[in-house]
């Protein structure tokens, strides 16, 4: 009888609407996005020097991999905001019960190319292009020190993705790419 019940639970689930997602579907999505994404973020390492590990998972995190409000509707990718409408292209969302004004970009390419100025441009991260670039651990540490983001645990959430989607392969690639480039010369 038992078995019974488990099978009607499965189909009501299974033929629910859309509402359901499951766990596959989540990785497909983020599977998607790294196959997506992974050229910009390698291209944006090699010219700016923020791993592409970083900014893969990053982009992950920020954009729900590329299905939030913020990248569907203004293609930001990293939750980059501005002062007001005025300041920068922007667009305004509800957030905590206020107005916040976020960046708005033409593309997505746009928007990585605009997160790795964000952190080369602002003296609170220059202390990150002291690290190792493979030293994902270390970056995500001091993007949660230098103030990215005020959740306590975002430098956790950023080595996760990293090691469970091995983000981390993408340095090696730009890394050795370098190498080979200058023996060439």
């Amino acid at each position: 009888m038992r078995t019974f019940y488990i099978i009607i639970v499965f189909v009501i689930i299974s033929v629910l609407p859309g509402k359901v997602i499951s766990q596959t579907d989540v990785n497909e999505h983020v599977y998607n996005y790294i196959e997506k994404f992974k050229e910009i973020a390698m291209n944006q390492m090699m010219i700016y020097g923020v791993p592409a590990s970083i900014t893969l998972a990053q982009g992950l995190l920020e954009s729900g991999s590329g299905k939030s409000d913020l990248a569907l509707q203004a293609n930001n990718h990293f939750g980059i905001k501005c002062k007001s409408e005025g300041t920068v292209k922007g667009i305004a969302i509800l957030e905590n019960g206020k107005n916040e004004y976020y960046r708005k970009y033409s593309s997505a390419e746009e928007s990585y190319k605009d997160h790795s100025q964000f952190i080369i441009t602002r003296p609170r991260y220059f202390f990150l292009f002291d690290l190792n670039p493979t030293d994902y651990v270390s970056w995500a540490k001091g993007l949660k020190k230098a103030g990215y983001a005020t959740n306590p645990n975002y430098h956790n959430l950023l080595i996760g993705l990293i090691k469970k989607y091995k983000l981390y392969v993408y340095d090696k690639l730009v890394l050795s790419q370098s190498i080979n480039y200058q023996n060439d010369l």
